[in-house]
């Protein structure tokens, strides 16, 4: 069913799935970065619907979800005019948003956070302000510095070797939350530091998802992928040394839509951001599904 939340100038937009199971625990999907839709697909070619899957998923298991369009995205169109003009601390407010609307609705005393990708450092940032949450689920999320990353990817094609002083000197800049003459960036970096994204890179690179981790005191469970092309083990594992009470999970077959690879080709990996007709790991389904139920009331 349709579910909608205050935004900045105009409502928020997303689908509420309720479980005919009885409702044992409620939780809101944040989505990935870019222009990623409720669904997980984006108009870039990723049409895996993994967060459409998991909530179904999750319903067959008594969790409702709530998963929703990011301000100024799809149905979201009207929370702002520009979907550029955002930062982390944006996201967090209309998380706040999604939080009030779905206890209103459905009578919940908590909602769980499930955040996938750059939706589990909005989840960790919004763990740190907003009320009436019950945990976190972080799925295939960054366990370092967003600017950290962007080096680490560049680094990892030798194609970008002369790159590289220009890249290091704007994330240097933007993390000290200077913006960058993109003027005086080689082309190729331009999309990466457009000016339209440099005040959220400030916001985001700024963070580093292992602090955050650290302070939080809800239940949390952290879900990475084996097979995951964008998100390495590593970043789980810093999450959770960050909070020794944290839960980790580990499935070395699934990848970073959700979905289980066999093998170890990359092509064949990418193939799946593709079909959305390819079921999503079951078991990722299970743990999250276990976990929610069993770490406190919802209801």
């Amino acid at each position: 069913m349709p579910i909608e939340a205050q935004g900045p100038d105009g409502s928020l937009s997303g689908t509420m799935l309720r479980s005919s199971e009885g409702e044992e625990a409620v939780a809101l999907i944040i989505p990935g970065s870019g222009p990623t839709d409720r669904d997980g697909n984006n108009p870039m070619g990723v049409k895996a619907s993994s967060y459409r899957l998991l909530a179904e998923g999750l319903a067959a298991q008594g969790i409702t979800t709530v998963r929703i369009d990011k301000r100024g995205m799809f149905g979201s169109a009207a929370a702002v005019s520009d979907p550029n003009a955002v930062t982390i601390a944006d996201y967090v407010s209309d998380t706040a948003s999604w939080v009030r609307e779905i206890r209103e609705q459905t009578g919940a005393s908590c909602v769980w956070l499930i955040g996938h990708s750059e939706g589990g450092l909005v989840s960790l940032a919004a763990a740190q302000e907003v009320d009436g949450l019950c945990g976190l689920v972080l799925v295939a999320a960054p366990g370092k510095p967003m600017g950290e990353m962007i080096r680490e990817q560049l680094r990892a094609n030798p194609a970008n070797t002369s790159l590289i002083p220009a890249a290091d000197a704007a994330i240097d800049s933007l993390t000290s939350g200077e913006k960058v003459d993109a003027p005086s960036l080689p082309q190729p970096l331009l999309p990466l530091f457009s000016p339209t994204v440099q005040e959220y890179l400030i916001s985001a690179f700024a963070l580093d998802p292992a602090e955050l981790s650290a302070r939080v005191d809800l239940p949390m469970l952290i879900v990475q992928g084996g097979k995951d092309l964008q998100v390495p083990i590593e970043d789980a594992k810093r999450l959770k040394s960050a909070n020794p009470a944290a839960m980790i999970e580990i499935l070395p077959d699934a990848n970073h839509v959700l979905k289980d690879v066999s093998g170890n080709d990359p092509a064949d990996n990418l193939a799946t951001y593709g079909e959305a007709d390819l079921p999503i790991s079951e078991e990722i389904v299970t743990i999250i599904a276990n976990f929610t139920r069993s770490r406190g009331p919802a209801l």
